[in-house]
């Protein structure tokens, strides 16, 4: 009985959605974890595993942060309190944090994106942001060519 309550604890608590083209797209500089303020029936949503973050990005919105275009989907057993799919959300950092974001956005070249919403062990909805720089064409062939070569390594010594 102990091993299924273990299994059951640990699934509630290891909620992770993850943004895999966040890495093939760009350089992560920097990372940090945010907090999100949600509704109700959003955070039942992504604790169903029901949210989409690859086409996210933050943005500042007179002084704060906000999170645009993650979907989390309308929970199922909402009634009229529902949320929207994709509305924007507060995301909550410290003042050093937004400050020092704020400088590097300023900058050319930069964006800070989520890549990945999970759930911390008191029940709370995080996000994982990174300060990023976009790669360009070549950069994503070599990262390409990284992978298959490390591929092959791979089954080559399981042989």
């Amino acid at each position: 009985m102990d091993f299924l309550s273990d299994i059951c604890r640990d699934m509630g608590s290891g909620i992770s959605i993850k943004n895999k083209r966040a890495y093939f797209e760009y350089h992560i500089l920097d990372t940090y974890t945010a907090g999100i303020k949600l509704l109700g029936t959003e955070i039942k949503s992504i604790r169903e595993g029901k949210a989409d973050i690859n086409d996210a990005f933050c943005t500042f919105i007179d002084g704060q942060l906000y999170v645009r275009n993650m979907q989390i989907a309308e929970y199922s057993h909402g009634s009229f309190y529902n949320h929207e799919a994709k509305r924007d959300r507060i995301l909550l950092l410290n003042k050093k944090e937004l400050a020092k974001l704020r400088t590097n956005i300023e900058e050319k070249g930069f964006t800070i994106i989520p890549l990945k919403i999970f759930t911390s062990e008191r029940g709370f909805a995080k996000l994982e942001i990174g300060l990023a720089q976009g790669k360009k064409i070549y950069d994503k062939r070599e990262t390409l060519k990284d992978r298959d070569a490390k591929l092959e390594m791979s089954r080559a010594m399981k042989r």
